[in-house]
């Protein structure tokens, strides 16, 4: 069924249209302007000369008709066009916003919050996983291991005289001087078994000094000690240094010059070699002795040679400085012993009264204190 759409008839200057809307045809309601099929009827009235310029007047009309429908149709075609890049780029947008939404980055700011502990006998306990390749699952100390770590990574305590050692050598020596070794013969140059000093440093690595240990063996675990230090303990003293030093004063002001772990070491070395020298009428050592089998445990040199003659030298470095430690051990004894000779009262204070006329004062003074016992005789 056709509706027909016609212009008013009374207007000759617009030109007359129509248009068809079939709404079955399935073209979406387009407007087709007809070629004048239902105005066949009134032509056929017209005369001769008012068919030419129908006509022609048809013919303006038919062409402005076949424009304008040229124009619908590109404009139809520019819609559905448009209509459909908006469809696209919606769907498009949607989906980037899906995806975006559904994908997810790297974080950008990350705390790992971790509570990281250290034990003496496990090393470090709490610690990521990502940072166990980095940090070695043992740490060197006291109880994991004795030798051939440094002395920084050990458990340490303080000596009598104020110096910081690992605690593990303190132990050692006193269990060395309860069980009497700096009075056995040949103490620091006798070796013990390999077996027996096997099961001690395994006992050793575990903090505990084995009970009625060998001396022999605890001695040369304790030169062991030094000579396993990952750096000898005088490597930051130069050779010629050490061959310079021709006095004790001398070898005592170079002894200072270490650094504050190295100097509190070789001082409880020693001190320790000087109470096996002032047993030395019992153990056969005297300095020279002591202080040759310690000389090659305190330096680390790669050519034999090189250590041989440089363990000459430190081993005149050592023996002086033990006698200068037995010195000093001495002279408060001579004190003591002077003090005790100088004139003195009834209470033991000095009083330089006494020491004036010491030839003439002695006399009364005893008999004055002879009179009352000479008295009672009967």
């Amino acid at each position: 069924m056709a509706e027909v759409l016609r212009s008013p008839s009374h207007l000759p200057s617009s030109p007359r249209r129509d248009l068809s809307c079939d709404t079955n045809d399935g073209s979406g309601g387009l407007l087709v302007p007809l070629n004048g099929v239902e105005r066949g009827g009134e032509e056929e009235n017209l005369g001769a000369g008012g068919d030419i310029e129908r006509k022609r007047e048809r013919r303006r009309e038919g062409g402005e008709e076949e424009e304008e429908q040229q124009q619908l149709s590109v404009l139809a075609f520019l819609l559905a066009t448009v209509r459909k890049s908006l469809l696209r780029c919606k769907s498009e947008g949607i989906g980037d916003e899906d995806f975006g939404s559904m994908e997810i980055g790297w974080p950008t700011d990350v705390r790992h919050v971790a509570h990281v502990t250290f034990d003496r006998f496990h090393g470090f306990i709490g610690l990521p996983v990502e940072f166990e390749p980095e940090v070695p699952p043992r740490v060197p100390s006291a109880s994991t291991t004795v030798f051939g770590v440094s002395a920084e990574s050990m458990q340490c305590s303080y000596d009598s005289r104020g110096n910081s050692v690992p605690t593990i050598l303190l132990l050692m020596q006193r269990r060395l001087y309860e069980q009497g070794g700096t009075q056995a013969v040949g103490i620091f140059r006798i070796n013990a078994e390999n077996s027996q000093e096997e099961y001690a440093r395994d006992q050793l690595n575990n903090g505990i000094v084995p009970e009625g240990i060998d001396v022999h063996c605890l001695a040369g675990l304790l030169k062991a000690w030094f000579r396993e230090l990952p750096s000898g303990l005088l490597d930051s003293l130069s050779s010629e240094q050490v061959m310079q030093c021709q006095t004790e004063e001398d070898c005592n002001h170079l002894a200072r010059s270490l650094p504050t772990t190295e100097a509190a070491l070789l001082d409880w070395a020693i001190n320790l070699m000087a109470d096996v020298v002032q047993e030395e009428y019992l153990n056969k050592m005297n300095a020279r002795n002591v202080a040759t089998v310690f000389a090659p445990n305190m330096t680390q040199m790669a050519d034999p040679l090189t250590a041989l003659m440089h363990a000459v030298h430190v081993m005149n470095f050592l023996r002086m400085l033990i006698m200068k430690t037995l010195k000093e051990r001495q002279e408060p004894v001579l004190k003591d012993s002077s003090a005790n000779a100088d004139p003195s009262d009834d209470n033991g204070r000095y009083n330089p009264q006494f020491g004036m006329g010491a030839h003439s004062e002695p006399s009364t003074e005893q008999v004055y204190v002879n009179e009352p016992i000479t008295g009672t005789l009967p």
